[in-house]
């Protein structure tokens, strides 16, 4: 991959980390609801997570999906449901969880990472990113390549969206506010769906 390319790349990996999406909408949500430190895991997930989809879709899992359609389908149906409940968990909360006493709580890392495989952001990302930059004549070398690439800017991309919902955290302390903004996040990840049913 040429240095021209591979900069290319870097550019792709950030704009499509740092974009609205359910897993940043999500991290919004937390950073308000439950603080930075305990958000912590969730961002490592997603990155963790979404770094094994990657590789998973350049060594031949796309293929797969290709050839057993119902497959894919059933990928889609079920990120679906997972996005609308995810969306009503944060539609409904209406106190921040400062502690471990807290009502609520934070998405562990587990939970962060599998969510990948039902993120349709995430497919898309990842589907487009091995269809455009990997290279026929070295496909092993270019997916690494492409994994290193998602790998440095997806983690701080997406943890910047914790940090957005932390410093909102005084704002949204009252009650009010906070019962709205977490309404609005609920809907604003549910409408994530609208391209996917497209």
């Amino acid at each position: 991959m040429s240095l021209d390319a591979f900069l290319a790349l870097l550019v792709y990996a950030f704009v499509t980390s740092i974009t609205p999406g359910p897993n940043n909408l999500m991290l919004l949500a937390s950073g308000v609801n439950f603080g930075f430190v305990r958000t912590i895991p969730h961002a490592l997930g997603i990155g963790c997570g979404f770094l094994v989809l990657l590789l998973a879709v350049g060594f031949g899992l796309g293929t797969l999906l290709t050839a057993f359609p119902w497959l894919h389908m059933a990928l889609k149906v079920a990120g679906g449901v997972y996005l609308l409940y995810l969306a009503w968990r944060i539609a409904m909360s209406r106190s921040m969880g400062s502690g471990s006493d807290g009502k609520g709580r934070p998405m562990t890392f587990l939970e962060a990472a599998a969510f990948q495989w039902v993120n349709p952001k995430a497919w898309v990302m990842a589907v487009s990113a091995m269809a455009m930059y990997t290279n026929p004549q070295a496909p092993f070398l270019s997916v690494l390549l492409i994994s290193a690439a998602f790998a440095a800017v997806n983690l701080p991309s997406v943890s910047t969206w914790a940090g957005f919902g932390t410093a909102l955290r005084g704002f949204l302390s009252d009650p009010v506010r906070l019962k709205w903004f977490n309404i609005a996040m609920g809907l604003l990840l549910a409408a994530t769906l609208w391209p996917m049913l497209r």
